[in-house]
C-alpha cells in the first residue's frame, strides 16, 4: 500500500491524499460504504460501481461465522466471492465482539465468544484475526482490539488500552511473519462478465496493509500513550477506535483533536464507525482521511433521507402528494427520476424497491459530499465548506 498527501488546507488540518492498494487507487478523504456480510444491503456491485464507490468495508467477524473464512478462501477470496474488483477493508471483529458482552469471555490471549447465530463457540486471538482476514484476501486489515462502551472508568479503560496494545503488537508480528514467508494467499480472479464491465484484475503479489487502532476512551493521556506506542510499531496506517459508542459529539471531536497530532503524518488516518455528514466534515478538518458508517444505508431502509439542507423522513404524510425530488440540487438517478410522493408510496407499501432507491440516494449524497470536500481542500477553501455544513445541520429530529 502506498499513501501520499497531495495537498493540505491552510486554515484547517484537512488533507487531500491518495491511497494505492492491490485492487486500485482510493482518493482521500474517502467514505467506505459498509458491506458487513460481503454485500452492501440492497445494492449490487454494478450499482456501487455506478455510484463510483472506491472501497468497501466488510466484517471479518460476520464472515468468519457465515459462510466461513475458509469457504471464502477456497472460492478464491472475498473479491471473487462477491464479484467486487475494487479495494476492500476488513474490520477484525473487535467491535462486534464488544457488542456481544453477554456472550464472550475475554482475557490476554484473546476472546472466546458464542455466535449470535447458532450459539457455537469460537476463539479469536490476534493471530487468528490476521489469519481470517488473510483468508478473505482484503487489501487493508485491522488489528484485533478491545473496545469499551461509554462511559468506562479510568481503570477499565487503561486495562483495555494496554490489552489492545499487546494485541496490536502480536497482530503486527504475525502479519510480518506471514509476509516474510509468503503465506498471504494470492487470489487470481477469473473473468466475470456483466452488461457494463469485465472483471479481470489480478491481485499483485504483495501483502495487505495492516492498520493499528488507537484506544484509550475519553482519557487524553491514555489516547496519547496508545497513539505514540502504536506509532513506534510503524503500521502502514492508523485508526481511531472506540468513538461513537455513546459519548457526546463535542467530546468525540475533542478526542480526535487530541489524538491527531500524535499520529504519523505520512500514514492514513481512519475514524471508525463515524458518522453523519457533519461528523465527517468536522473530523476531516482535524486531519482524518478515511471513514465508514452504516448510517446512510441503515437510515435509507428506515426512510430517512439526506439532503443538502438537512434531512427528510419520507414516511411523513406531507410527502403523499409531493411531486418534487428528494433534493432538487442532487444529481443521483433517484432525484432525476422519482418524486417524494413515489418514494413515500414505496416505503409505506413496504416495497423492496424503497430500500434500493433510498440507499442509492443516501450513498450518492455521502460520496458526492466527499467529492466536494476533496475539491474544496484542493482549492484551499475547505473552511468555507465546513461553514456550509455547520449551517445546514444534519441532526435527526
Amino acid at each position: 500500500m502506498i499513501f501520499e498527501v497531495l495537498t493540505k488546507d491552510p486554515k484547517t488540518r484537512a488533507r487531500r491524499g491518495r491511497l494505492q492498494t492491490a485492487h486500485g487507487v482510493v482518493e482521500t478523504p474517502v467514505f467506505m460504504p459498509v458491506g458487513t456480510q460481503a454485500t452492501v444491503k440492497s445494492m449490487t456491485g454494478d450499482q456501487l460501481h455506478a455510484l463510483n464507490v472506491e472501497i468497501l468495508l466488510c466484517n471479518a467477524y460476520h464472515l468468519l461465522l457465515r459462510p466461513g473464512h475458509e469457504t471464502i478462501r477456497q472460492l478464491g477470496g472475498l473479491h471473487r466471492f462477491m464479484a467486487w474488483d475494487r479495494p476492500i477493508l476488513t474490520d477484525s471483529g473487535g467491535y462486534q465482539v464488544f457488542s456481544l458482552s453477554s456472550l464472550r469471555d475475554l482475557d490476554e490471549d484473546g476472546v472466546r465468544f458464542q455466535s449470535h447465530l447458532d450459539g457455537s463457540t469460537h476463539f479469536l486471538s490476534p493471530e487468528k484475526a490476521i489469519d481470517v482476514q488473510s483468508s478473505l484476501g482484503s487489501d487493508i486489515m485491522m488489528v484485533l482490539d478491545d473496545c469499551l462502551a461509554y462511559p468506562a472508568s479510568r481503570f477499565e479503560t487503561e486495562k483495555s488500552m494496554h490489552r489492545s496494545l499487546v494485541w496490536a503488537e502480536r497482530c503486527k508480528e504475525h502479519w510480518e511473519i506471514r509476509g516474510q514467508t509468503g503465506e498471504f494467499p494470492i487470489f487470481k480472479t477469473k473473468e466475470l462478465e456483466s452488461e457494463n464491465r469485465e472483471f479481470t484484475r489480478l491481485t499483485p503479489n504483495f501483502p495487505p496493509a495492516l492498520f493499528g487502532i488507537v484506544q484509550g476512551g475519553i482519557y487524553h493521556d491514555l489516547r496519547r500513550e496508545s497513539a505514540v506506542r502504536l506509532g513506534a510499531m510503524d503500521f502502514p496506517g492508523y485508526a481511531i477506535g472506540g468513538l461513537a459508542v455513546g459519548e457526546p459529539k463535542p467530546l468525540m471531536y475533542e478526542i480526535i483533536n487530541q489524538v491527531e497530532p500524535h499520529l504519523l503524518a505520512a500514514k492514513p488516518r481512519y475514524l471508525m464507525g463515524v458518522g453523519t455528514p457533519a461528523d465527517l466534515a468536522e473530523a476531516i478538518a482535524l486531519g482524518v482521511d478515511m471513514f465508514d458508517c452504516v448510517m446512510p444505508t441503515r437510515h435509507a431502509r428506515n426512510g430517512w433521507l439526506f439532503t443538502k439542507y438537512g434531512h427528510i423522513v419520507i414516511k411523513h404524510a406531507k410527502y403523499k402528494d409531493d411531486p418534487d425530488p428528494v433534493d432538487s440540487t442532487c444529481s443521483c438517478m433517484v432525484c432525476r427520476k422519482y418524486s417524494r410522493a413515489y418514494l413515500r408510496h414505496l416505503f409505506i407499501a413496504n416495497e423492496i424497491l424503497s430500500s434500493v432507491l433510498n440507499t442509492i440516494h443516501n450513498l450518492h449524497f455521502y460520496l458526492d459530499t466527499m467529492s466536494r470536500i476533496r475539491q474544496f481542500i484542493e482549492l484551499h477553501h475547505f473552511d468555507e465548506f465546513l461553514a456550509e455544513v455547520r449551517k445546514a445541520g444534519f441532526t435527526p429530529s
